[in-house]
């Protein structure tokens, strides 16, 4: 049990992170961005699959898929503006999938 909140703290503190990088952007959407968000979002991955497989089969996949699936589009799309700056639609793409992600994750199913 104690593993799984350590691991639990790591991915909430590492997302945390991920949305305070995002929200730092919200002035100059322009800004460069450095790798912080690369390593945190490597750390969202690496906890989350810890996470699941701690809870292998009571696993909540209607949590689960979709968050995969947010995370997958906020890869795709951070690979893709990855040596240029967001543009306004595109950074407001990441934060509206960040915090769906976030809701996704806290409400009860």
């Amino acid at each position: 049990m104690l593993l799984f909140n350590l691991l639990l703290l790591t991915h909430f503190m590492a997302f945390a992170g991920y949305l305070f990088i995002l929200a730092t952007l919200w002035t100059n959407i322009e800004a460069p961005r450095d790798k912080k968000g690369l390593f945190l979002g490597i750390a969202i991955l690496l906890t989350g699959i810890a996470l699941v497989a701690l809870k292998y089969p009571a696993i909540n996949y209607y949590k689960v898929v979709p968050k995969l699936g947010i995370f997958g589009v906020i890869t795709v799309m951070n690979i893709r503006f990855a040596d240029k700056p967001f543009t306004r639609q595109a950074y407001y793409w990441m934060v509206t999938l960040t915090l769906l992600a976030a809701v996704i994750a806290t409400i009860r199913v």
